[in-house]
């Protein structure tokens, strides 16, 4: 359009000119040439500049249309910088106990940097994703030491569609309240509560595959297969020591774990597991068989009020087991909390546990806790609380606990 009012104008202009020249005298053919050369020069180079003013305009086309696609490119994870799809987070607790021993139990006066965690995630795109966690416990670990290095967690996490994922690699398992989610500022308490150490026992992971997902408002699932216990007779069948945490674990026998989920109401949690595994030995006893896990638990929370409790049995299959005591493994807690500001909370609980409840050879533990909870920052805690023990065998520990906690 430019070009052909362009070129009207400058015909218009030579028309004046001509009628001017007319009103003074005729132009003759040489002069009529000379001006019709001058027009056509003219006309080429308006020709020109229109083509040039069209190649520029593709050319910030072709710019802009590249730069839509970086940036939709990279707002799906399948460009730009690889440090925008990578999280990095962790968590520590620092704790002092101060417990006094009686019976066989021995006093506990020390200070340990409890663990150490580092978090480690990336997206490689909207639908697949990379979750890690790195333990340091005891502060130290090496020959000689207290101290442990592990991997809690390795996994990659598939989206099947927007309400169902799959999973596969090391993941913690989908069994009672601590063991997924164990941030120091999670939970009231210096130490995590006994029944959840002992029976349980958390933290607890394993290698394999599972799928999780919707199933319609407020309700939820989790399976899983993946590597099973490898208890022993000389440790009394008991499940914490059977953890294989994914190093070189035997896996003659899988286990296959499942929980339904109920989040419908805010601040409420209501939730089961269940967990088989065919030879709790790994074919290692052939006393022992097969071994299920029930697991229930609640989480509410009204206002500052809070209350947990949990539910947890094994039952084991064998004679060895039965002959302990331990085919049969139970224990409970009731926790609740009081919120007096947003920063500042108490709470007490009281713990009971027998890990040979299959005899009445007199093995039941009970725990009394109460203590106090203090955020002065959202992800940082300060915690204190006292622990009084009434344990069949004599054996107890009571006193006090300090702690420190943070995550970012």
């Amino acid at each position: 359009m430019k070009y052909f009012v362009q070129v009207a104008a400058l015909l218009g202009a030579t028309l004046l000119y001509d009628t001017s020249v007319a009103a003074q005298e005729p132009p003759t053919t040489a002069e009529l040439w000379e001006i019709i050369q001058r027009q056509q020069q003219e006309i080429e180079a308006l020709k020109q500049q229109q083509q040039t003013t069209e190649r520029r305009a593709v050319a910030a086309d072709e710019k802009a249309e590249a730069a839509v696609v970086a940036v939709e490119g990279s707002s799906s994870g399948t460009s730009g910088n690889w440090a925008d799809r990578t999280r990095i987070g962790g968590y520590a607790e620092v704790h002092y106990n101060n417990l006094d021993g009686s019976g066989s139990a021995e006093d506990q006066k020390e200070v340990d940097l409890h663990r150490f965690v580092l978090f480690f995630g990336h997206e490689f795109n909207d639908d697949i994703r990379f979750f890690s966690e790195l333990e340091v416990e005891h502060a130290v670990a090496g020959k000689d030491q207290d101290g442990e290095v592990e991997v809690e967690q390795a996994y990659l996490e598939f989206d099947l569609n927007d309400r169902h994922m799959a999973r596969a690699g090391v993941t913690l398992l989908p069994v009672g309240i601590l063991n997924e989610t164990h941030e120091p500022t999670t939970f009231y308490g210096v130490e995590r509560n006994p029944v959840e150490h002992d029976i349980i026992p958390a933290t607890w992971w394993a290698g394999g595959a599972g799928l999780s997902g919707q199933l319609a408002p407020g309700w939820s699932y989790d399976v899983a297969l993946h590597e099973g216990l490898k208890t022993k007779k000389n440790a009394d069948y008991q499940p914490r020591n059977g953890r294989q945490k994914t190093g070189k674990a035997q896996a003659d026998d899988l286990a296959t774990t499942a929980r339904l989920r109920w989040t419908g109401m805010p601040g409420t949690e209501i939730a089961g597991s269940i967990q088989y595994q065919s030879d709790i030995t790994q074919g290692e006893d052939s006393e022992a068989g097969s071994a299920m896990l029930y697991e229930a638990h609640a989480v509410l929370e009204r206002g500052p009020f809070g209350l947990r409790a949990l539910y947890a049995r094994w039952d084991l299959d064998g004679s060895g087991p039965a002959s302990v005591g331990a085919d049969k493994q139970t224990g409970f807690y009731i926790e609740p909390s009081w919120k007096i500001s947003e920063s500042l909370g108490v709470f007490a609980r009281y713990n009971q546990w027998d890990n040979a409840a299959g005899d009445s050879t007199g093995s039941e533990n009970t725990q009394w806790d109460a203590g106090v909870n203090w955020w002065p920052h959202e992800d940082v805690v300060i915690k204190a609380d006292y622990q009084v023990q009434d344990n069949d065998s004599g054996a107890e520990q009571d006193g006090f606990n300090l702690g420190v906690g943070l995550q970012f």
